[in-house]
């Protein structure tokens, strides 16, 4: 491949390995793609090659063999690497050995994606979580062969012996920097949940953009809202999500929300310190689920995206859309096909968000997809429960209301997920 990056930029080498034992592997080609893609995505980096490593099982020392480890030493060094990016796990002995055997910085996936999370971070709650994320990542990494890490340190005169290794001193003054920056997120969440509840009194639908990195979610968040969030091509252009108020032609107003990009083998670490920023899905009363649907894997990621949702918990109830977007990218026969096969179904959009076209036929089946069936019901509110009568006028779902001798007779509309939402949150 073409080398790319800035003069002076860390020249950076990517290597996939493909575990030829492994019978559920990601097809090669895409999946080095996607690893250079996220390469690229982190600033100062020059990717001056790429190559796809076969190997049957991993090796425990060097993840590659003795020969191939040595031909790719040979390679490095020719290219004058200083960074190489293994697009997989890579234990810390095997980065341990490996960084001596090349001379260069080694970065598995999660290391990679940690960084680029780090640079992308732009809420306080974000940054956070990176830092919570990477705090992890590091704890699971002190068997590193640093010099100190086998020296004893002794005690401080109260007790005799050896004192704690090294080791056992950094592990705790990882734990309790974790200790506090939870105390900090705790605030923070808290606020956060204090603006949904305020949201959440704001008869508005929430309208939440999904789908996998690069997708194409904050070009479309863009153009129906005038908004300039950050939309390049490259993973993990945004991290943060961002609400915004939209009117659709139809007169029905709805809250956008863009959410952070999916991407397939997520590490362990990001999946639990992300979840709060994706939790706004768990809110919303219409999911966007926006494909890339010129990229070759399409499919499949739009398979890893269904399952972090269900992972998440989204209620299956919730409507969904696909959107298909970047029809600008498809040769004129499949563009065709692909129009043909959104116009036949009201839960499919087929569009660029790039140039426009489609954008018009999103609008009123968001509409549709928001009108939902609603019934009367006639409810008694006892004066104790002043509450419940509060929320259901803050929900704006009263029809009528007539005080009585035992309390509010309240006649609501409202849909059956209103309905259980009330009941659930006053049980």
């Amino acid at each position: 491949m073409e080398p790319t990056g800035e003069p002076g930029a860390t020249r950076a080498w990517v290597i996939h390995p493909e575990l030829t034992s492994d019978q559920e592997r990601r097809d090669a080609g895409p999946a080095l793609e996607e690893a250079v893609s996220l390469a690229l995505a982190l600033p100062g980096l020059e990717v001056v090659g790429s190559q796809i490593v076969r190997l049957p099982k991993p090796h425990p020392g060097h993840l590659f063999g003795t020969g191939k480890t040595e031909e790719l030493a040979t390679q490095l060094k020719a290219n004058e690497i200083e960074l190489v990016l293994i697009d997989g796990p890579v234990s810390p002995v095997q980065q341990r050995n490996l960084e001596r055997e090349w001379k260069v910085k080694i970065l598995d996936r999660t290391g990679l994606i940690l960084e680029i999370f780090s640079d992308r971070a732009a809420t306080r709650e974000g940054v956070l979580q990176v830092e919570m994320a990477a705090l992890s990542y590091q704890r699971t990494r002190l068997v590193r062969a640093w010099t100190h890490l086998e020296r004893q340190r002794g005690g401080l005169g109260f007790v005799g012996g050896p004192g704690e290794t090294q080791i056992e001193a950094d592990r705790r003054a990882i734990d309790e920097q974790l200790t506090r920056l939870r105390k900090q997120l705790a605030k923070v969440v808290k606020t956060r949940e204090l603006h949904r509840a305020a949201r959440a009194k704001v008869p508005f639908p929430v309208v939440a953009l999904v789908g996998y990195t690069n997708a194409g979610k904050s070009t479309l968040f863009n153009r129906m809202t005038g908004a300039e969030v950050m939309a390049k091509d490259m993973l993990f252009a945004t991290l943060d999500p961002t609400m915004r108020g939209v009117d659709l032609p139809g007169g029905r107003t709805v809250i956008l929300s863009d959410t952070v990009g999916f991407i397939s083998d997520l590490p362990t670490q990001l999946v639990a310190a992300f979840r709060a920023t994706l939790e706004e899905v768990l809110g919303a009363d219409l999911i966007l689920h926006v494909r890339d649907i010129a990229h070759d894997e399409t499919q499949e990621q739009a398979e890893d995206v269904l399952a972090i949702l269900e992972d998440l918990g989204v209620d299956e109830d919730v409507p969904l859309i696909e959107v298909w977007n970047k029809i600008d990218k498809l040769d004129d026969q499949t563009r065709a096909a692909y129009l043909t096969q959104a116009d036949r179904t009201d839960e499919v959009v087929a569009m660029s968000a790039w140039t426009g076209e489609g954008v018009d036929a999103l609008y009123p089946a968001i509409d549709a997809a928001l009108s939902v069936e609603t019934r009367e019901e006639d409810l008694l509110i006892p004066f104790s429960e002043g509450r419940k009568r509060a929320s259901l006028h803050e929900t704006g779902v009263v029809l009528d209301e007539v005080q009585t001798e035992d309390g509010w007779e309240i006649t609501v509309r409202w849909t059956d997920k209103q309905a259980n939402q009330f009941h659930k949150s006053h049980a």
